[in-house]
């Protein structure tokens, strides 16, 4: 399969016009002359230079690689056939049948848009965060200043490393963190027995087991499971440990889970989550403006 650049360059640009900055969960920001996404935005949702957004679009540089032409479909809100047309492109076979399905469908994207006063995240089978909402961001911390192979949950608690902190890594006690590591470890057993051939998961899996014992102690000991609905405890470091209850919807067609924090009304969390909707924002609009 050969690489068609001026098509891909075409497609790329073509569809980074048409995705507003709300549609991607940005602030439009003042005197905006580009229409769409700008190049920095689409550089900084899917975790690559502004200048390797800028070599695609003009039909140069390297061939992109299938975990970069993932997150450009994300970033891009692609629809399937779209997202299967960038891969051909490039020259490379979407991924078929067996593999973990690593595109949000613009559908899903749109739902989560809707949930203006909750966090709501989006996870692939492995755990990877492939989608959120502008409250989430405000809840957790920035996904984006993470590079996308780091925006897996997995990774988050068994893995950390001194990069951008999200509030949402772990538990705020022992005991509650140990409840939720237990949870994800036996969806990923699971995971791992519906896609015993995935290249990713095999990797996932690998680096888990030589960079923590913890996993490995959780890895031989659990039992496959599913991530069930629980209360978890975020700490804000403005707002202080909130105990929201996070429930977790399955998507079947593409086999991931919107996970939704909420609280019930006239509680000391709904009051936080009805603040942080309007500080965090500000913040994002103050980020934008810079």
């Amino acid at each position: 399969m050969s690489v068609n650049r001026a098509e891909l360059a075409a497609l790329l640009r073509r569809n980074r016009e048409r995705v507003h900055p709300e549609d991607a969960g940005l602030p439009s920001g003042p005197r905006r002359r580009t229409p769409g996404l700008r190049r920095e935005e689409v550089a900084m949702l899917a975790g690559i230079s502004v200048d390797y957004v800028v070599r695609l679009e003009q039909g140069r540089g390297p061939v992109p690689s299938t975990s970069v032409l993932g997150a450009l479909a994300r970033a891009l809100r692609l629809e399937p056939a779209e997202h299967d047309a960038l891969f051909r492109l490039a020259g490379i076979a979407p991924p078929g049948p067996g593999t973990i399905r690593m595109h949000v469908r613009p559908g899903v994207l749109r739902l989560i848009e809707r949930f203006h006063d909750l966090p709501a995240i989006v996870l692939s089978a492995k755990g990877d965060v492939l989608a959120w909402n502008a409250m989430s961001c405000a809840l957790h911390g920035d996904w984006t200043a993470l590079p996308p192979q780091r925006r897996n949950l997995l990774r988050l608690r068994f893995l950390p490393d001194a990069g951008p902190d999200l509030h949402s890594a772990v538990g705020a006690g022992a005991e509650e963190a140990a409840l939720t590591d237990g949870l994800v470890v036996a969806s990923l057993r699971t995971t791992a027995a519906r896609y015993p051939d995935d290249p990713a998961l095999k990797a996932l899996l690998a680096e888990l087991h030589a960079g923590s014992p913890r996993f490995t102690a959780l890895w031989e000991s659990s039992s496959p499971g599913f991530m069930r609905s629980h209360a978890k405890t975020v700490v804000h470091p403005e707002l202080g440990p909130l105990l929201l209850e996070c429930d977790t919807l399955e998507i079947p067609d593409d086999d991931q889970q919107l996970i939704v924090y909420s609280a019930a009304p006239g509680t000391h969390e709904a009051e936080a989550l009805a603040l942080l909707r309007v500080i965090g924002t500000q913040r994002l609009a103050s980020n934008s403006a810079e």
